[in-house]
């Protein structure tokens, strides 16, 4: 393997660096299409609760797709909004955000990290949101085998609540 090809895998503490600055470059105010900025000790302590998928160039991360369980994420407004839209499974998690630098759109790494953590979450339900106006994620998501469940308006913006078994 050389340094340029894309491995994807389970994030580690040395990932850090990377999966903040890709999230930081991708906000909304930026351009980009993140809503929201995790800290770093909140990043860090996904990372020791559920799976955190990275895509990685060489020693660059190029892509990230977090996971949350339900409890860690029960402070978050939208994620209360998303759960009273559609409950899911006992067990079921929070999907996402997830994120793939510009350069490497287009490239197949959503579909790559998510079937990582399929493979890691075999049999459990993940749940996610994303807003109805951005057409390129629900296009992605549907084309991953994701099934729109339900909808909710937060903050004046629709949301589709999608779901999968992983």
């Amino acid at each position: 393997m050389t340094n340029d090809e894309t491995r994807v895998s389970r994030a580690n503490e040395a990932d850090l660096e990377g999966i903040l600055a890709l999230q930081a470059a991708n906000q909304a105010a930026r351009g980009g299409s993140l809503a929201a900025s995790l800290p770093r000790s909140r990043v860090a302590a996904m990372m020791r609760e559920m799976p955190i998928i990275v895509a990685r160039r060489g020693a660059r991360v190029t892509g990230f797709l977090m996971t949350t369980t339900r409890e860690m994420n029960a402070d978050l407004p939208i994620v209360q909004a998303m759960f009273g839209a559609y409950h899911g499974s006992s067990d079921a998690y929070v999907y996402g955000p997830i994120c793939v630098g510009e350069e490497e759109r287009g490239k197949g790494l959503a579909q790559m990290m998510f079937a990582d953590l399929r493979r890691l979450e075999p049999g459990r339900e993940g749940v996610l949101f994303i807003r109805k106006d951005n057409e390129p994620s629900l296009r992605a998501h549907l084309k991953m085998g994701m099934k729109e469940v339900a909808g909710f308006v937060f903050n004046g913006f629709e949301y589709a609540v999608f779901s999968y078994i992983g």
